[in-house]
């Protein structure tokens, strides 16, 4: 009794989470295959198509190459609305699934070692858009460059609410 009264008046602990759309966790899925994809390409037997990942440009377009054929309103490089003098742009945008897919491409050990700041300035810049309620971040880290990839992921990927909206944040680093 003396829980649910205080519950009442001050709100549960935690916020409860919201289901994950559907296709949702698929994305995740498909996000956590991509070292396998692109070892597929560039170990063919055949002359085909090797993919370079030399920039965040090479790694957008191998995501978007991935998720493209089956989630069909993927959008890339969209820019947000003007935030603070200044906009983003969204790598890629799936509407249905109010989902934002950001990738980051770790280019040097200053890099590496700064990247938790741009992460949390990209969630300050999407929380307010009206299209983001799950926000992806998909690091591609060829030299494992970051210093403590798991104290990276949990300062991340922790439950935010902004004005009563939620915002799901998760982290795939790859390879």
């Amino acid at each position: 009794m003396a829980v649910s009264a205080l519950r009442a008046r001050y709100g549960a602990l935690a916020p409860v989470r919201a289901a994950a759309p559907k296709g949702f966790a698929e994305i995740l899925a498909a996000l956590n295959e991509f070292q396998e994809c692109i070892r597929y390409l560039n170990t063919r037997r055949s002359k085909g198509a090797i993919l370079k990942l030399e920039s965040e440009a090479d790694v957008q377009d191998a995501l978007y190459l991935m998720l493209r054929p089956w989630l069909r309103d993927l959008v890339h490089e969209n820019p947000t609305d003007r935030i603070a003098s200044r906009y983003v742009i969204k790598d890629l945008l799936v509407p249905s699934l109010r989902t934002v897919i950001e990738a980051k491409y770790v280019r040097d050990k200053s890099h590496g070692k700064s990247i938790s700041a741009e992460l949390h300035d990209d969630i300050e810049m999407y929380r307010r858009h009206p299209l983001c309620s799950y926000l992806v971040f998909f690091i591609y880290d060829p030299d494992s460059l970051i210093p403590d990839q798991r104290s990276l992921v949990d300062a991340v990927q922790e439950a935010r609410t902004y004005a009563g909206k939620p915002l799901h944040c998760h982290v795939i680093i790859k390879p």
